[in-house]
């Protein structure tokens, strides 16, 4: 239990930091009481805690009032990392075992993974994944890339770049220097 709160603690930090540039007492409480990415991180940390209790219902009961309520599908071995940010949430679907790194944004109507159980991406820290855009099948993406608006990436993305097109071409961000994080 310990761990959890810690766990959202850090999450509502993260989120702050992402929306506002800074986690100040106001800008947290404003993400703990009115953002939809903190719900949706907050109830994946609740599931992750059923799995790990070895209570498997409330977890299955939570993800199906996620997707409802929230327009979200999480699948359940799905490791999200921490401060992930759904700027927003509605399509999004992240499924299999795919993980999801620290403080990833995703711009919406996402999907990483495929339906069929041929590997499922990992995604590295500090990645934009613009509107529309697609991650399928076992490939990485580096830190601190950029998918473009519904680029369609079908192979690893080294990190520092930018995915582009459909299928993706990948290209070296000019400004990986200054990441702007």
């Amino acid at each position: 239990m310990k761990r959890l709160f810690g766990t959202l603690v850090t999450d509502a930090v993260e989120l702050a930091r992402a929306a506002t540039g800074a986690p100040d007492a106001k800008s947290l409480a404003k993400v703990v009481l009115t953002s939809d990415s903190y719900r949706i991180t907050a109830l994946n940390r609740a599931r992750e805690a059923a799995l790990s209790w070895h209570i498997p219902l409330v977890n299955h009961v939570l993800r199906v009032a996620q997707t409802a309520v929230m327009g979200i599908e999480i699948g359940k071995e799905v490791t999200l990392g921490r401060g992930v940010y759904f700027v927003h949430s509605l399509g999004i679907v992240i499924g299999g075992d795919s993980r999801i790194g620290d403080r990833v944004r995703f711009y919406g109507n996402n999907t990483v993974g495929t339906a069929k159980d041929n590997g499922y991406p990992i995604i590295e820290d500090d990645v934009w994944i613009g509107a529309g855009a697609r991650i399928l099948g076992p490939v990485r993406v580096g830190a601190r890339s950029r998918i473009g608006a519904n680029a369609v990436v079908l192979q690893d993305v080294p990190p520092d770049s930018v995915a582009v097109g459909i299928p993706a071409r990948i290209f070296p961000r000019k400004d990986s220097d200054d990441i702007g994080l």
